[in-house]
This record gives structure tokens, C-alpha cells and sequence, in this order.
């Protein structure tokens, strides 16, 4: 009789923002393989560079211990001065793909219709009481951009456990196209939950009140597969067909970090 396949426990966990950061690759192999952005080799440094094949942009990612992990910076163009975005080393890696992936979708431009509010507001986000901000209807996200309607300025995502326990915040500067705010908002509103392997040591929280992992057991060849699938989506949207397939991975250990 033939062995079993191999499965691996993976916990989906909502809401979604407080999942944890999840894997990395999840943004980074998609971006050069599938969309041809170029990347630094420096062993001795603990970033990755990755720049988009017209050098407009550069997205780097960089352990800062009190700072933004993953900063994208966009050049100036004749109708946008330039403009940038950064995530916390806990913002869900789902999230921050939802605004890469918004840069690199050449149906997605400057000119698409987009509210950012309207996904938060559809599903229940209520205004802050201090002010034009939205929060989530269990307290753990908020979003507000400063300014007004005449010099409109930055955007702030933020969730946090408490007022003295923040987990991760987004930052996107004044001039960052609405398209790739609303993005990011979308991803945030998504009631799906995300997947991730071995949560317990890396969720914020395991307060049950405030997340819910629901474990289940998933064939490891779906799990190890779902990055190749991402990465093929992606290039079937995008001009430049994928580069060399990912080398084949062993299926993930008990230990393997997630999405």
C-alpha cells in the first residue's frame, strides 16, 4: 500500500490584520519572477532591494527594529511628484501584495476610480469619534489620512491590541495614487482568513476573543504549491512571461514559516 500524503497543519486565522507577517516570498519571488523587478545580491546585508524593470520604483525590505520594515518608493512622474509606502514587520504579507500587485497590474492605473473608505465602510467600519477616521467593528484596525479636502496628506493604517499595544502600522505619503491605497483597504476589508503554519509563535495576539485560527490539516504538495500558482497568475496579468521555475522546495517541516 502506498504511503499516505504528507499533510501539514495550517492555521487560517481572521481577522486577517492580526495574522502575523507570514512569508516574505509572498511578495518578493512574485515581483522578480513574474514581473521582471531585479534584485541586489549582498550576502552581508540583511535586506533585499528589489527594483521594478523601468527603475521607477524600489522596494526594500530591511529589519528595523523600531522602525517600518518594507518601504516602496516611486519616482516623480509628469503628472504625480513621487511618492512612497510603508508596512510594519507584522502587516500581513497579503496586504502589502495587494499594493504591489495593484503597481505592477497595467489595467490598474492612476485614472481607475477608487475610494479607499468605501471597502471599510461596506462591511461595517464605523468613524473614530476624534476624527474623520474609520475603525474596525472590533477595535483592533484603524485608518485616517491626515489633512483636508483642499491639501489632502498622508494615510495612516494602524492595528493595535490596545492603546499602548500597537502590533504593525501602514504608512502611504500624501501623494501615493488613491488606486493603490484602496488596494491595500480591500485586502484589509476581505473577511477570507490567511493561512499560516506554526501561528502560535508568531501571532500578536492568542486571545481567542480577538483571533480565530481554525487548524486544518492541508496536503503539503497544495501548501508548497500555492506560491508557484501565485507566481503564475500574476505573469498570465503582466507582459513578461514567469522566469525559471521556483527550485523545488521540500515539502514545509512542522517548522516552516507561512504565509
Amino acid at each position: 500500500m502506498p504511503p499516505a500524503p504528507e499533510t501539514v497543519e495550517v492555521d487560517f486565522i481572521t481577522p486577517r490584520h492580526l495574522a502575523g507577517g507570514g512569508d516574505p516570498a509572498w511578495i518578493t519571488i512574485p515581483l522578480h519572477r513574474a514581473c521582471g523587478w531585479s534584485h541586489g545580491n549582498d550576502p552581508l546585508m540583511a535586506r533585499v532591494l528589489l527594483s521594478s524593470p523601468d527603475q521607477k520604483a524600489l522596494l526594500r525590505l530591511e529589519p528595523e527594529p523600531d522602525g517600518q520594515w518594507w518601504t516602496l518608493h516611486h519616482a516623480a512622474e509628469p503628472d504625480r511628484p513621487a511618492w512612497y509606502a510603508s508596512f510594519g514587520a507584522l502587516t500581513p504579507v497579503e496586504l502589502i501584495a495587494a499594493v504591489t500587485d495593484a503597481l505592477i497590474d497595467p489595467a490598474a492605473t492612476a485614472s481607475t476610480p477608487s475610494a479607499p473608505y468605501e471597502p471599510l465602510q461596506q462591511i461595517g467600519w464605523s468613524p473614530a469619534s476624534a476624527d474623520n477616521g474609520l475603525v474596525s467593528p472590533d477595535g483592533t484596525a484603524y485608518v485616517q489620512r491626515l489633512g483636508n479636502a483642499e491639501e489632502p496628506g498622508a494615510w495612516f493604517v494602524t492595528a493595535a491590541l490596545g492603546p499602548d499595544r500597537p502590533v504593525w502600522r501602514a504608512r502611504f505619503g500624501a501623494h501615493t495614487p488613491a488606486y493603490m491605497v484602496a488596494a491595500f483597504t480591500a485586502a484589509l476589508a476581505d473577511p477570507k482568513p490567511v493561512p499560516r503554519i506554526d501561528s502560535g509563535r508568531s501571532l500578536p495576539t492568542r486571545d481567542p476573543n480577538v483571533v480565530t485560527p481554525r487548524t486544518t490539516e492541508v496536503l503539503a504538495v497544495y501548501v508548497a504549491g500555492a506560491l508557484e500558482e501565485r507566481v503564475h497568475s500574476l505573469a498570465a496579468r503582466h507582459a513578461n512571461p514567469p522566469t525559471n521555475p521556483i527550485r523545488s522546495r521540500q515539502p514545509p517541516a512542522k517548522n516552516h514559516r507561512s504565509r
